[in-house]
């Protein structure tokens, strides 16, 4: 019994030490939970960080500085049979996976979801490129709507309406990274603009990063920023249906992230000259501002979610 705590201790300790290296922003936001949602969300993060670095072959986002003999198609097909295998519930020797299989057996999370989000992965292995908006919110949606749903579910939350909300957030945030990060992305070719806009402003796909382009690619930026505000809006309705502590947490990093939108908004073409963010009090400013959402008075979830926002076609929320 002593070694089975241990164990969970070590685990627990490994899937902190993966959050609070990977996202500053989540790290922030992530201790306002109650500490067994606290656990299943870092646990969930510790994943999805995983996945992400096999397929760039990279450590918490930045270069691993060894050069991998696979493809990153192979890379994600060996994450997809861990993960199915996880949820089977057979030993896994990797701290990610057992963080996973522990978190999907706490919270009763679905398989499908899991593997919808290794589809996304799977969109930046192949190369796809994004002809309309809506195809770019169908890449959102598995990146990272799917995930703001599987985190949902670590909260409690079951109702579909509540957790389309959630996925709601998840596009959000995407939008917002996307914007950021045009330009880094771009230098390692990643493109993320749907071909029409690009078109529209008369950008060539392999000149979004030239210089002579900012100004330009400067106003793509406010269009996805702009088209990220419905998105942030319709969360922060379902916010209300959270247990309290992890609304709290949830606005919290609502604001933060969408801050950051804001200021690649207002930074123009110098946005991409370093990387926007957030500074501990802007941080703590949100922590604030999050309690007062949390802990103020609840309008419910009855508001009828805009039609004209995009949905993708799913039946396992």
């Amino acid at each position: 019994m002593s070694e089975t705590i241990a164990a969970g201790r070590d685990l627990g300790a490994t899937a902190e030490a993966t959050i609070a290296r990977g996202s500053k922003s989540f790290a922030a936001a992530a201790r306002l939970f109650d500490a067994r949602t606290r656990e299943g969300a870092v646990m969930l993060y510790a994943w999805c960080r995983h996945c992400d670095d096999v397929v760039d072959d990279q450590d918490h986002g930045h270069a691993a500085g060894s050069a991998s003999a696979t493809t990153p198609l192979d890379r994600i097909a060996l994450l997809e049979d861990r993960t199915r295998r996880a949820f089977a519930g057979e030993p896994m020797a990797e701290p990610a996976f057992q963080a996973l299989q522990r978190v999907a057996r706490s919270h009763d999370l679905p398989l499908a979801l899991a593997l919808e989000h290794l589809d996304g992965f799977r969109m930046d292995a192949e190369g796809r490129v994004y002809g309309s908006f809506e195809e770019v919110l169908d890449y959102c949606h598995h990146v990272a709507g799917v995930v703001g749903v599987l985190m949902a579910r670590v909260m409690g939350a079951r109702d579909p309406a509540v957790l389309v909300r959630a996925a709601d957030l998840g596009l959000a945030f995407q939008l917002t990274n996307i914007a950021r990060d045009i330009v880094p992305d771009a230098e390692v070719g990643r493109l993320y603009l749907p071909a029409d806009w690009l078109a529209e402003e008369g950008i060539e796909r392999g000149a979004v990063g030239a210089p002579e382009n900012r100004e330009r690619v400067a106003r793509l930026a406010g269009r996805l920023v702009a088209a990220a505000e419905p998105y942030y809006a319709s969360a922060r309705i379902g916010i209300d249906a959270l247990p309290r502590r992890s609304a709290w947490a949830v606005a919290t990093a609502l604001g933060v992230y969408r801050e950051i939108g804001l200021r690649v908004v207002a930074a123009g073409p110098k946005a991409w000259d370093g990387r926007v963010s957030t500074s501990k009090a802007d941080k703590l400013g949100h922590v604030a501002k999050g309690a007062v959402v949390a802990f103020g008075p609840r309008r419910g979830t009855a508001v009828g979610r805009d039609a004209k926002l995009w949905r993708h076609d799913v039946t396992t929320f």
